[in-house]
């Protein structure tokens, strides 16, 4: 299962900072005026061969009658109930605030496990300042921070791998999990009430009426595997209620615990920029994909139809391509059977395993008949590959120079695996290391 940690604290305190430092981004707004942050932000953290998923969320602010701070200090609730850590964000130029305090209150009741970080530490004198905090009652431990600089970063991320819950490591599953995922209204839950046929998940004609990610135990036709019925995706930018929000972390989560998703599109209109979103989300978890264009009945076809459809969805999704895509219908039940079983081969594509020596056998002359480009007049010797132990596809090559290997020739090395082995539906990761 995925950790997810929550960064929090009144308004002003640096936690979009914090959060651009530590998913190596830019995607929060940072501002020196309150409030800036509304929209929640959603982020992953690689940190020494470990995983978490991060939200910032907006200044919390008790007793306002400004309806946008409501909202907020609804949407704080809502992400300390779902974290399994939260980063309490405190300001060390500024001491302890009313605000601290009712935010540590809350936090108290609610028995989370808590980091206390005194952000704006950016020289020695203000670490004397640090003490102050420990009146909070909620740990034995202050942590120094500068979002800004990256003063105390990497302590932190040590700090947090130790604090999340051991389900972090645990083995996965040997059973396959499924999520069924897409923008708001694009027949999800029908997809899963045709395949189980029967109502186990509500469905209108009003989008948004899936809340919660919801898990089915399939077994029929010899399949074997846990389904997830997932709330619509939407734009950050119309997450206007506090339940969309909970079912927005929910349905993050669920792409995050699955080995497969089946993305469903609206086969009646353009592939759009929110399910490029989604898509890219996806392949950035580092799960499988498959593209199930819905509602296929509904188009009005001739012989060209299907390719151009298939053309644009190649395009836009470049460069991962090497994807399945199939079109489907709820009504016409066309093709639901078989998408999960693409489903399934995707998942067996996830965890296949190339043995050493097939792969030197198939590559290394390979990339001596093609060599990567010299550079600064120096020549790049590939000597050794093999497939890492990881939960998704990640090689290693070893060679003299591997800072000088650049994007296109590894692109032309993720596509000679893909010729060679079959990784359909998986996203592939290259790692070059010094022989």
């Amino acid at each position: 299962m995925s950790n997810l940690v929550a960064i929090v604290g009144r308004p002003n305190v640096g936690k979009s900072t914090l959060f651009n430092r530590l998913t190596e981004s830019k995607d929060a707004i940072i501002h020196p005026v309150s409030g800036v942050t509304r929209d929640r932000k959603y982020g992953k953290v690689e940190w020494c061969g470990s995983e978490f998923n991060i939200i910032d969320t907006g200044g919390y602010v008790n007793n306002s009658d400004d309806k946008f701070e409501a909202a907020i200090r609804q949407q704080v609730l809502i992400s300390i109930e779902e974290a399994d850590l939260i980063l309490f964000v405190v300001d060390v130029t500024t001491g302890i605030t009313d605000h601290d305090e009712v935010i540590a209150k809350l936090l108290r009741k609610k028995g989370k496990d808590v980091l206390v970080l005194s952000n704006k530490v950016d020289t020695s004198d203000k670490v004397h300042g640090m003490s102050d905090f420990y009146a909070l009652g909620l740990t034995d431990e202050i942590i120094p921070i500068s979002g800004a600089s990256g003063y105390g970063s990497g302590d932190l991320l040590d700090k947090i791998i130790a604090a999340l819950p051991e389900s972090l490591e645990q083995e996965e599953s040997t059973i396959p999990r499924i999520a069924v995922v897409g923008k708001p209204n694009v027949g999800k839950s029908t997809f899963i009430n045709t395949l189980l046929d029967q109502d186990r998940n509500i469905v209108t004609d009003i989008a948004g009426t899936t809340r919660d990610s919801v898990d089915t135990h399939y077994r029929a036709f010899g399949f074997d595997f846990i389904i997830t019925d997932t709330a619509g995706l939407r734009k950050k930018s119309r997450i206007d209620d506090n339940l969309e929000f909970y079912s927005t972390v929910r349905t993050i989560k669920a792409i995050e615990d699955c080995d497969v998703c089946i993305l469903l599109i609206d086969g009646s209109d353009e592939l759009g920029k929110q399910d490029l979103s989604i898509f890219y989300q996806i392949a950035k978890a580092k799960k499988g994909v498959v593209i199930a264009v819905n509602k296929w009945d509904l188009v009005e076809k001739d012989q060209h139809t299907h390719d151009a459809m298939l053309k644009q969805i190649r395009e836009r999704m470049s460069p991962f391509t090497d994807v399945p895509v199939i079109f489907t219908s709820n009504i016409t039940k066309q093709r639901i059977l078989k998408s999960l079983e693409l489903a399934l081969e995707v998942y067996e594509n996830k965890i296949r395993k190339i043995p050493t020596s097939k792969l030197n056998e198939a590559l290394l002359q390979l990339i001596v008949d093609n060599p990567p480009p010299a550079t600064k007049g120096k020549f790049i010797k590939v000597k050794y590959i093999t497939q890492l132990p990881s939960k998704s596809p990640a090689f290693a090559f070893f060679c003299n120079l591997p800072q000088y290997i650049k994007d296109p020739y590894k692109r032309f090395l993720e596509n000679k695996i893909r010729e060679n082995f079959n990784f359909t539906g998986v996203p592939i990761r290259l790692f070059f290391r010094n022989k």
